[in-house]
């Protein structure tokens, strides 16, 4: 197994385990992870990650490609949804200056955001080819 497969190989892992890492934090809610965010789309993010596994166990370059990037497009995807999602929670109130406050002092973003974001990080090193030098 080449050394950049094995940096993919646990990306993917390090990304499964983001999936289930607090991303939310609301004071009377708790913690939320990718599932009770949104559960179908932290299902498909699960997918791409064990399609990403599954490639890599089984050397299928192509197949470790294209989990790698559509998960990056998803977990981006996820971000501005959550991030738009927390701009929004406060949107019924009038006074955009209150629901401004509420949502920086009430909505907090956990470290599970940099799981994510490192275990994709370290799929997408994966992709990167070995060219051999010429000589001449």
């Amino acid at each position: 197994m080449r050394p950049l497969t094995l940096i993919s190989f646990v990306g993917f892992v390090t990304l499964m385990a983001g999936l289930w890492c607090p991303l939310l934090h609301v004071p009377i809610a708790g913690n939320f992870s990718a599932f009770r965010l949104n559960q179908p789309y932290g299902l498909v993010l699960l997918l791409m990650v064990v399609v990403g596994i599954a490639g890599n166990v089984f050397n299928k370059y192509k197949v470790t490609q294209f989990a790698s990037l559509a998960s990056l497009v998803l977990v981006v995807i996820f971000f501005i949804a959550v991030f738009l999602k927390v701009k929004m929670a406060f949107s019924f109130i009038p006074f955009n200056s209150i629901a401004a406050f509420l949502t920086h002092a009430l909505i907090k973003f956990k470290w599970g955001w940099y799981v994510l974001f490192v275990g994709q990080l370290l799929a997408l090193a994966g992709l990167i080819k070995h060219k051999p030098k010429k000589i001449f």
